[in-house]
């Protein structure tokens, strides 16, 4: 079963809140935990992760925090689940066909690959600036 874990949630949580926030504007991390209600500590984690993709930048000091890496409208929801968790997949025969030696036979595959490519092409369409727009 496909599923988004609770990091997953939380990730996209913590890049909308950051996206509503004026063009440019630092948030602390406690600020952006308590407005989307999720731990500090998994937030942390989270947002180490996403500088690390470039979807977030943090800036130390007294007026550090963190602040997008780059426009909402340039950011997708895979870029965002992606850089938290492992690559989108719907089993692993269809991320990795060399998992399965039946492949060339297996009726299912082709089944598996074209409907991961769907939910993935689905998330890439998705952009956090479309999130905010709905919210």
């Amino acid at each position: 079963m496909l599923k988004l874990t609770r990091k997953g949630e939380y990730a996209i949580k913590g890049i909308v809140f950051l996206a509503s926030l004026a063009k440019g504007q630092v948030c602390i991390l406690s600020e952006i935990a308590d407005a989307v209600n999720v731990p500090q500590t998994s937030l942390a984690k989270i947002f180490q992760q996403f500088c690390k993709a470039g979807l977030v930048t943090s800036f130390r000091g007294t007026r550090g925090g963190f602040a997008l890496g780059r426009p909402p409208h340039k950011i997708t929801l895979l870029q965002v689940i992606e850089s938290v968790e492992c690559p989108v997949s719907v089993n692993q025969c269809a991320s990795d066909s060399d998992i399965c030696g039946r492949r060339n036979s297996c009726g299912m595959h082709s089944v598996w690959v074209n409907v991961q490519d769907k939910v993935r092409s689905q998330l890439a369409e998705v952009t956090i600036q479309d999130i905010l727009r709905e919210s």
